[in-house]
């Protein structure tokens, strides 16, 4: 049970935090910039698929590991990493390939991943801590 709680509290979190952060951002970064290259409507498939995976990877790759060694502070440094990793794959990857990817979107995209991964695996794992604790 505990560890469900924790999927959930990261999806939750990543979740919310990034729904700020595309609100706050889409308009001011990413749209002046991709807009031409944006599709006009959500393709809500794809997107629901990758907020039921991440959450698994930042359980897997950070809260677990972080459980094992009894640091929240240890998991979110490796859900950072995790973060900076999945996104700079897919921000150097269009960085490399696409025409309007800019180095500032790049920079500030990575940067955010892991900031919201980190948070997110931090506060899944003070979650599960209290569930296997009640």
């Amino acid at each position: 049970m505990a560890y469900v709680a924790g999927y959930f509290t990261t999806l939750i979190v990543f979740g919310a935090v990034d729904a700020v952060w595309l609100t706050l951002m889409g308009p001011a970064l990413y749209r002046p910039t991709l807009g031409d290259i944006l599709l006009t409507d959500l393709r809500i498939g794809p997107a629901i698929a990758f907020y039921l995976i991440y959450p698994v990877g930042l359980l897997v790759f950070a809260v677990l590991p972080g459980l094992r060694s009894g640091s929240a502070m240890a998991a979110a440094g490796s859900a950072a990493l995790f973060g900076a990793i999945a996104y700079a794959t897919y921000d150097l990857t269009n960085f490399a390939t696409l025409r309007n990817w800019t180095l500032q979107i790049t920079v500030l995209d990575i940067a955010y991943g892991a900031a919201a991964s980190a948070l997110a695996a931090y506060v899944g794992l003070l979650v599960v801590r209290a569930v296997s604790n009640a």
